[in-house]
């Protein structure tokens, strides 16, 4: 009989709970790759698009700015929407923006789809963050959780 092995106390997390788990963590890296990702390939956005020294400037921090400000409003709709609705919908609309800056051949465009990524990971966190509280129990487990998670 094969069982799983676990220490006295502990249990092991269900092979959905893992899976589920597994692609919340990604969503979440994937949010915060986002802020920082744009820095190393900057120089290049620069030349390819034509963007000036404060157009680079809003490059970067129309993510920022977008996300930061719309985080408890995203949280607010996971709550109230319903968060797997509220983190699919913020899924489609981060991978739609992702599409269009990466299709972008003026910095207008760039600007706004940095923007619509922002409002998209705004969605994502809040109900990625819930879901994970929802599925996992308070506990070792929990605490486990949150540590992949994060």
């Amino acid at each position: 009989m094969n069982l799983p092995r676990t220490q006295p106390g502990r249990t092991a997390p269900a092979p959905r709970q893992s899976a589920v788990l597994a692609v919340l963590a990604a969503a979440q890296f994937t949010v915060m790759l986002a802020t920082s990702i744009v820095n190393v390939a900057l120089p290049q956005i620069r030349a390819g698009v034509g963007l000036s020294d404060s157009g680079t400037t809003w490059v970067v921090n129309a993510y920022t700015l977008a996300f930061g400000a719309l985080l408890l409003a995203g949280g607010r709709a996971a709550d109230l929407l319903g968060r797997r609705r509220v983190l699919a919908v913020g899924l489609a609309l981060f991978a739609a923006a992702s599409l269009a800056a990466g299709a972008a051949t003026s910095p207008e465009v760039l600007i706004a789809a940095r923007a619509a990524q922002g409002l998209g990971a705004a969605a994502i966190a809040p109900a990625a963050l819930a879901l994970v509280m929802d599925l996992f129990p308070s506990g070792a487990g929990r605490g486990r959780a949150l540590g992949v998670w994060g």
